[in-house]
């Protein structure tokens, strides 16, 4: 709608353009007016000010000057309703954008509210997306807004108020990850957060060493620091380079597969019998290796024996190749 539109006002001024071309090269031929004379006439007949004319017009200027305006005023009132019609279109398809994102956001919930839309804020939601993780970005800069709006839910605001929050549905959420560059904001953002939402788990970014205990102290369970990991991840690729490669290819590759999964293990005890990893099997059954078990306490066990005895609330952590853990996720009907 807006396309045709805006190709209505490009054909509206083009129109408009060649009446005023039309009228000052008609005055200048009929009158033997000077080119200033002629714009000058032509200006002030489409326009009909009623300024009086720079000399007496014959007969045929006369008749000329009506077909003049009787033109301009059809052509000037048809691109006045098509610029008329474009703003108010714009406006009421903002309007109704605006309604069913709110429409979508509101019927999330255990979703990930993002803050921030940097760039950290941008890698979180590329990996949310890649793992279709529902989720909501908090960004104040319109430009970003409009760039993205079309791929992701935005929420316009300043993610210090609590009404913003709150329009993101942060009382609903799973997570909380504030990528914000400055500190003090991340700060008033965890609080803010923390006060809304007791369960939330909040993620945040950290610049400075001594804000990591003060983010914590306000309510974050993780505090990352960007630059921290950097550094080591640059050193780590002169320590042990292809040991890095290795970990980097276990992540999300080419068309959003991954090669590590995270299952409940309610997600197996409700289609087979299983009490310990042996007889869960998944590597005859999927090709995919566990390398890892989380208790129900949070306690992580890396590479757990076969016989280990597997509690409802635990998970298990998987390594396969892609179209492993596809298997998997299709057998178990996982995700």
């Amino acid at each position: 709608m807006i396309r045709l539109l805006r190709s209505k006002i490009v054909w509206a001024l083009s129109l408009m353009l060649l009446v005023l071309l039309f009228g000052v090269v008609g005055y200048k031929l009929l009158s033997d007016f000077t080119w200033i004379e002629a714009v000058y006439m032509t200006i002030i007949t489409v326009t009909t000010v009623g300024f009086s004319e720079v000399r007496p017009l014959d007969a045929n200027a006369k008749i000329f000057t009506v077909f003049l305006i009787v033109t301009s005023v059809f052509i000037f009132g048809f691109a006045i309703s098509v610029i008329t019609e474009y703003l108010l279109g714009r406006n009421s398809l903002q309007i109704l954008k605006k309604k069913k994102v709110k429409k979508k956001i509101d019927s999330l919930s255990d979703h990930v509210v993002v803050c921030g839309f940097g760039r950290n804020g941008m890698q979180a939601a590329e990996k949310l997306k890649a793992y279709k993780r529902p989720f909501v970005v908090v960004e104040k800069d319109k430009e970003v807004i409009e760039r993205y709006e079309e791929e992701i839910l935005f929420v316009e605001g300043d993610a210090n108020e609590d009404e913003t929050l709150l329009a993101a549905g942060i009382e609903r959420a799973q997570y909380l990850i504030t990528a914000v560059p400055d500190d003090a904001e991340n700060l008033f953002i965890v609080l803010s957060a923390r006060q809304l939402n007791k369960s939330l788990f909040i993620i945040t970014r950290a610049s400075q060493v001594t804000s990591q205990s003060k983010l914590q102290l306000a309510g974050a369970n993780k505090v990352i620091m960007p630059d921290k990991i950097g550094g080591d991840y640059m050193a780590s690729l002169v320590v042990m380079p292809d040991l890095v490669t290795f970990i980097n290819k276990l992540s999300v590759e080419g068309e959003h597969t991954t090669n590590l999964e995270e299952v409940e293990i309610e997600d197996f005890t409700d289609q087979i019998e299983c009490n310990s990893l042996r007889d869960l099997d998944l590597r005859k059954r999927t090709g995919c290796t566990i390398i890892g078990y989380i208790e129900p306490n949070g306690n992580y066990i890396i590479n757990p024996e076969a016989d280990l005895v597997l509690e409802p609330k635990g998970k298990v952590i998987v390594l396969g190749r892609p179209e492993q853990i596809k298997k998997l996720n299709q057998m178990f009907q996982i995700g």
